[in-house]
């Protein structure tokens, strides 16, 4: 079995993909989660997984994030089968949120990426202070 569109060139499940091609599963999983508000958002429900927690208290546990960003942010996890989204009818409507699976099996990866960066982000401002300090070409 292929997964492609009528004209597009066949990929076999798993199949790698070439990152500079905007089919490529690698790039259309970076255009969804590759903000950093859902990584903040995976690690806080991650933390609390199988818990749920309300809307409020992840936007209290996110530092910065503005109410409309988180609410997108969610609906976007949601969406991609990532979190699971609970009503409770109350009033006002009581929401709740958690990560399903699937978005659990996000967290190792992601948690990867935020090792990677506290170890080489010192670097990274060392390059970029220098980079400053140089007189431009």
């Amino acid at each position: 079995m292929t997964t492609s569109r009528p004209g597009e060139p066949s990929r076999r499940p798993g199949e790698r993909g070439d990152l500079l091609d905007p089919r490529c599963p690698t790039r259309q999983l970076l255009d969804r989660i590759g903000t950093k508000w859902t990584s903040m958002a995976v690690k806080v429900l991650a933390e609390e997984a199988p818990d749920e927690l309300r809307f409020a208290e992840l936007r209290r546990r996110i530092p910065g994030i503005s109410q409309k960003m988180l609410s997108v942010t969610l609906q976007s996890l949601v969406r991609d089968g990532l979190v699971a989204r609970r009503v409770e009818p109350t009033v006002p409507p009581a929401v709740h949120y958690r990560l399903t699976e699937l978005g659990l099996s996000l967290e190792r990866p992601l948690s990867a990426l935020r090792i990677w960066a506290e170890t080489h982000m010192p670097e990274i401002d060392r390059s970029n202070q220098l980079a400053d300090e140089s007189p431009p070409d």
